[in-house]
């Protein structure tokens, strides 16, 4: 098939997404695909598109892995050559997109997560990758998420949406966790432990966006289950070595630890995956997503959110899930097509 893998973007996952969109092409040149890997906001500025899937065309061949710190937005938007900074979409992303048979969704956060790419694509007739507009929607946003959890009898951590306009002078109860309601790699997340940190956090996740989550903290195990064709994967336990699951902690190389299978009672096992697919099911994901979970010290589940576009980096959490299971990356990456295209031939 010819596939464009479409990464990078303007969401503070840039980085991520660069490296996921990297490692997602490399396998799928290994299952004899056509690959173009294209950044959905610089575009491609070469005029031959009949041939682009036959030029190897990659624009992450200088880039190797995740920095420590989310980038800046604003210098990747200066350095874009165009009179309109403001367009989502690079040159000829569209007409490239329409050529392919697929595209491979690597992107994470902002426009490429929250169901807008993805109700823009459906409108323009290319197929993608993952979840549709409306599951991409309603997991990107975690206060919504937090609704259909509340009302389908999910555990969830409660919590309280804020704006900039809002007083939170209301809120006392420390610790606490600050996350940009909108949000992805946990970055702008902050546990306060009280007043003064808790102000500061607030400050720093409205730099991100205008809608900040503050949640109770649970203390607990943290624990992810990827959730593919309807079917939870092994579960894998995440064990940073120091502070939280936090950006630099998500994708520097030996800052955490990660057990797969995680160690977990049979019982305790078996309600966690299938509270997994209850969570793909109730927000509507289709083909493949990843849910998180912490466990407190009386064996309580509680959901924190939804992934409807994993990571798929050296370090990422989905792809040790299938290993463990004895599903390579390059298979994975192959089934998640597929499951993907399965969309697409439903009977009407």
């Amino acid at each position: 098939m010819n596939i464009v893998v479409l990464a990078g973007g303007i969401s503070s996952e840039r980085d991520v997404s660069i490296i996921t969109g990297k490692r997602v092409a490399e396998a799928l040149r290994e299952k004899d695909h056509k690959v173009c890997l294209l950044d959905v906001y610089m575009g491609y500025e070469g005029n031959n598109l009949e041939n682009i899937f036959d030029v190897d065309y990659d624009f992450t061949k200088n880039i190797q892995s995740v920095g420590e710190c989310a980038p800046d937005i604003e210098k990747v938007k200066a350095s874009r050559n165009t009179k309109n900074p403001n367009c989502y979409f690079g040159s000829n992303v569209i007409d490239i997109c329409s050529r392919a048979d697929i595209v491979f969704m690597a992107l994470h956060g902002d426009v490429g997560e929250n169901g807008q790419l993805q109700a823009a694509f459906d409108i323009l007739g290319i197929k993608y990758t993952g979840a549709g507009y409306i599951g991409s929607a309603l997991a990107m946003n975690k206060s919504l998420s937090k609704k259909m959890f509340l009302t389908s009898g999910i555990p969830t951590p409660q919590g309280k949406l804020y704006t900039p306009k809002s007083n939170y002078d209301n809120w006392n109860s420390f610790p606490c966790v600050v996350k940009p309601c909108s949000g992805g790699s946990s970055v702008g997340v902050a546990i306060p432990q009280n007043r003064a940190e808790f102000e500061k956090a607030m400050t720093d996740a409205f730099s991100y966006e205008d809608e900040v989550l503050v949640e109770e903290y649970v203390k607990g195990r943290e624990f992810s289950i990827g959730v593919v064709a309807g079917r939870a994967l092994p579960i894998i336990e995440i064990c940073p070595k120091e502070g939280f699951y936090d950006y630099k902690n998500k994708y520097q190389a030996g800052l955490t630890d990660d057990i797969c299978p995680a160690t977990l009672p049979e019982d305790i096992t078996f309600a966690m995956q299938s509270m997994a697919v209850k969570v793909a099911n109730t927000l509507m994901l289709e083909a493949y997503s990843r849910i998180d979970f912490l466990l407190d010290s009386n064996n309580q589940m509680y959901c924190l959110e939804a992934n409807t576009l994993p990571g798929m980096t050296p370090t990422s959490l989905l792809p040790q899930e299938a290993l463990a299971e004895g599903t390579a990356y390059a298979d994975l990456v192959e089934q998640l097509v597929q499951e993907s295209l399965k969309k697409y031939n439903k009977v009407s």
